[in-house]
């Protein structure tokens, strides 16, 4: 396992040699010693970066050429893709089935946005149709600059990729900072990009505390672009902050998202899909559908089943086999959770399933996959992202409450909706406010399709050629080929 900083293609130490640890959630025993970076190492790495944008001529590369690297990227993860995802379980906790997949989509978003970086030059360029002959014009695309991009710690490594490679691929080079919580696979990233010979100042990595070297980057001004996946109160103060600069800002934020199943819907069906969109990686899912709308006919038979099938899932250390729930990343997330648990009951609601530490775990951040009924409409369980294995589940009579009730929240990143009648569906998907909207499913990505929220759940889309154009600034070029001079201040003389 890695430890120092990655600047300007070299392993080092923090300048003024600080350190964080970090913990396997499973065990609460600490496996690592990291580098915390400090302001100066952040100058460092963003100087490097900006070196290697504006000097270098990493921007000037043809976009098959970066996708070369791209590739050699996405091989170095699938070479090494069972011990990256054994050192995602180890320092995040989750299973390792989970996090074995994750390391696969990371290999498949470089790979991707190798592919869309080949297509970027043959599609750079747009002629724009003009009025007035004497011109011509066109609008050019170009790498943005120096990206800065923070990630959360539910997806180490997956949203490292989804960050880097359509960076790379746009042709900007990049400073990421990992979570604090989960930085391991970060640094492994580091390794697989040198050992592919990314020219030195390309990606900069570096671990730390988000409050100093998170802070750095946002207030650095040679950065010219902020990418950050978070919680909102994080994301308001990043948009605040690139305001004084005008950075360009993408936000992917925090979600409360409801799930509408119908009564004509295969109740095991949605019992699996409900289960899937909660208790997948702990609930520790930005999109979570943690609001599920039960239509009132069926309310009772679902209840009971979900309740049956949440009961039969293994918790356990995300390497034992057969695990299905891990622990969740920290002594803190696990206390954040508890309290909402116990705030919710509280409040009025019921605890059918779940809600307290599983027999037989002494040590670890374990919490059984928790459901939550007759939870009130403004209790902060059903108004409030929890980040946990933790369900709020209530009925509705007509299409026209469960919409209205789906659409009650401040937040808008994903919705989900289950039924049989696809005019239905689909007429219940288009009523979502939502930037992602499942129909018979929920929370199946792919790198494919654009990933991001309306309302407070953030600004801009990540993944799929939307994710592409985040780094990517628009240029007009207009051209004067007139025959005559433009003579508006030297009139052209008149021949006798």
């Amino acid at each position: 396992m890695r430890s120092e900083l990655y600047i300007d293609g070299q392993w080092v130490k923090p300048v003024k040699g600080g350190t964080c640890t970090v913990t396997n959630p499973a065990t609460e025993e600490v496996i690592q010693t990291i580098g915390a970076a400090t302001a100066e190492d952040v100058d460092l790495a963003v100087k490097a970066a900006r070196r290697a944008f504006d000097k270098d001529g990493w921007p000037k590369l043809t976009g098959a050429q970066r996708a070369r690297y791209l590739r050699a990227i996405a091989d170095g993860i699938r070479a090494r893709q069972a011990e990256i995802a054994r050192l995602e379980v180890l320092d995040n906790g989750k299973p390792f089935p989970e996090a074995d997949w994750d390391v696969a989509d990371a290999a498949g978003c470089f790979d991707f946005y190798a592919g869309l970086a080949e297509q970027l030059d043959n599609n750079l360029e747009e002629k724009i149709a003009l009025p007035d002959q004497r011109f011509t014009s066109k609008a050019v695309r170009e790498p943005l600059g120096v990206a800065g991009a923070i990630i959360p710690w539910n997806y180490p490594l997956l949203m490292a990729a989804w960050k880097v490679a359509p960076a790379l691929a746009a042709g900007c080079t990049v400073v990421l900072k990992p979570a604090e919580l989960t930085s391991l696979t970060a640094l492994e990233l580091a390794a697989i990009a040198d050992e592919a010979g990314l020219p030195p100042g390309v990606l900069n990595i570096l671990t730390g505390a988000g409050s100093v070297a998170g802070q750095a980057i946002i207030d650095h001004k040679e950065v010219d672009k902020l990418a950050f996946t978070g919680s909102g109160p994080v994301g308001s103060k990043i948009m605040a902050a690139a305001a004084r600069d005008i950075k360009r800002v993408s936000l992917e934020l925090g979600g409360k998202s409801p799930f509408v199943v119908f009564e004509d819907a295969d109740v095991d069906a949605a019992v699996e899909w409900i289960m899937f969109g909660i208790f997948w990686n702990q609930g520790q899912v930005c999109s979570a559908t943690s609001r599920v709308l039960v239509q009132d006919s069926i309310y009772e038979r679902l209840l009971a089943r979900l309740v049956e099938e949440t009961k039969k899932i293994k918790i356990g250390n995300g390497l034992d086999e057969g695990v299905l729930l891990g622990p969740l990343v920290s002594k803190r997330q696990h206390e954040q959770v508890v309290a909402a648990i116990e705030a919710a009951r509280q409040a009025g609601a019921t605890i059918a399933c779940g809600g307290a530490r599983p027999e037989g775990f002494v040590k670890g951040y374990y919490l059984q996959p928790t459901i939550l009924t007759d939870v009130p409409l403004d209790s902060a369980a059903w108004v409030e992202e929890i980040f946990g294995p933790v369900v709020c589940i209530r009925p509705f009579k007509t299409e026209e409450e469960a919409i209205e009730l789906a659409n009650d929240s401040r937040f808008g990143l994903a919705a989900a909706v289950m039924s049989k009648d696809d005019v239905k569906a689909e007429r219940v998907a288009a009523a979502f406010r939502a930037g992602i909207v499942w129909i018979n499913c929920s929370q199946p990505t792919f790198t494919e399709a654009p990933w991001g929220g309306y309302k407070e759940s953030g600004i801009g889309r990540e993944l799929g050629r939307w994710g592409l154009d985040n780094y990517l600034e628009t240029k007009q070029i207009t051209r004067f080929v007139g025959e005559d001079p433009w003579g508006w201040y030297i009139k052209p003389e008149v021949a006798e």
